[in-house]
């Protein structure tokens, strides 16, 4: 068996792990590696190149460059992989699961209570941004008819503003008032129906719609509504506002290096536990499955996907998705299967994905294009085929595709 060697010591590993046999004894093979030849006949290597060395002990003369290459090899190869340090935390929150995956620097540890400290955050982001929950901050305003500035904490009025920022941007694709359309076609708080409504009542939820009914105020942060019965909903970006916090905690705690989401909110720190920039699959999105559409190296970045292929029901043949427009009052219907997002910031790319996938195709993608946006479409060609578009923001975070 021969194996070129291409410079540098990358096979190393695989050259111990062809020569050793089944209950770990040397075998009898012959590698050519250029400019050495090592000729392995069961505990003595010999290198072919103005002498040799007899890895039982008797050496006699061995070119220099020889003698190093070989010692590396055998140091290299022998050595066993470090462990990988990777600390892994979960648990279930806002209706998904998070997933913490930390790893710590040499001499550092993991709190005790880092678990409990990741909990707490999570469980007063839902008590502020939630509309399942009637206690919730969020749903106490929603339930307020004033007029007047309604004081709210910090942390809401900073989500609420990101998301009219992004209502602004779409045009109004994405709204964050578009809660009752989703409440009426089932995809809110409520008990499921699966039911189309009727037009009427489309109309009628239509007319408490529109983000430019709602007003913001910084210092001291409040929140003012022009109709009494207007409705926020946060769904589409408290996730990613949550999964920011929880990289702020892990920034606190010292950790550098870290990936860490909830539900399909992600946001990357620094490495892996092997070193390496941690790896995401942009799911395809097709029903029922799980297969990889492409791999992304995602950096210091956040990354969130918005499709129609996990939350809907199917009425008379017709797929109605949880991704409501609010300009029609209904189910978003076009070839747009998902849209991605990288971005720094893990609410930005969850509001944003959200937005573009609303926006459809060729609205969505001229968004994307004129806002710089890394953004990657999987279109559903006539076919049936997908399609992938991206930005040229985007291209550089894809891991090339195997030939």
């Amino acid at each position: 068996m021969r194996i070129p060697f291409t410079g540098g010591f990358g096979k190393q590993g695989l050259f111990f792990k062809l020569i050793r046999g089944r209950h770990g004894t040397m075998k009898d093979r012959t590698f050519n590696l250029n400019p050495l030849a090592f000729n392995l006949k069961g505990s003595r290597a010999f290198v072919k190149n103005n002498g040799y060395i007899a890895i039982a002990g008797r050496a006699t003369k061995i070119a220099s460059y020889g003698l190093l290459l070989l010692t590396a090899l055998i140091l290299t190869g022998c050595e066993k992989p470090p462990p990988d340090p990777t600390v892994r935390i979960s648990g279930s929150t806002m209706g998904t699961s998070y997933d913490l995956k930390l790893v710590p620097g040499p001499d550092q540890t993991v709190p005790a209570d880092f678990k409990t400290q990741v909990e707490t955050l999570l469980a007063r982001v839902n008590q502020q941004m939630s509309t399942y929950d009637p206690n919730s901050e969020l749903s106490r305003f929603n339930r307020n008819p004033s007029a007047d500035w309604i004081t709210v904490s910090p942390e809401l009025y900073q989500v609420v503003a990101e998301g009219l920022q992004i209502s602004e941007l779409s045009g109004g694709a994405f709204d964050i008032t578009v809660g009752p359309l989703v409440n009426l076609w089932g995809f809110g708080p409520e008990p499921r129906h699966d039911q189309v409504p009727s037009d009427a009542a489309i109309t009628q939820a239509r007319e408490r719609v529109g983000y430019w009914r709602l007003h913001t105020r910084e210092a001291p942060p409040a929140l003012k509504k022009d109709r009494p019965d207007l409705y926020v909903d946060l769904s589409a970006i408290a996730k990613g506002y949550g999964v920011d916090q929880l990289a702020a905690l892990a920034t606190a705690a010292g950790f550098n290096d870290a990936l860490l989401s909830i539900g399909g909110e992600v946001r990357a720190k620094g490495h892996n536990g092997k070193g390496q920039p941690w790896t995401i699959a942009v799911e395809q999105p097709a029903p029922g499955q799980r297969a990889v559409e492409r791999l992304v190296r995602l950096g210091d970045h956040s990354i969130s996907t918005s499709g129609d292929y996990r939350n809907f029901f199917e009425q008379n043949g017709q797929r109605y998705s949880h991704l409501i427009n609010p300009r029609t009052g209904r189910p978003v219907l076009q070839t747009v299967a998902s849209v991605t997002v990288i971005s720094d910031r893990s609410m930005s790319a969850d509001g944003t994905a959200t937005a573009l996938m609303a926006a459809g195709p060729e609205f969505g993608f001229r968004l994307a294009s004129e806002h710089h946006l890394a953004a990657f479409f999987i279109l559903v060609g006539s076919d049936g085929a997908f399609q992938e578009r991206y930005t040229p923001e985007f291209e550089p975070y894809l891991v090339p595709q195997q030939p």
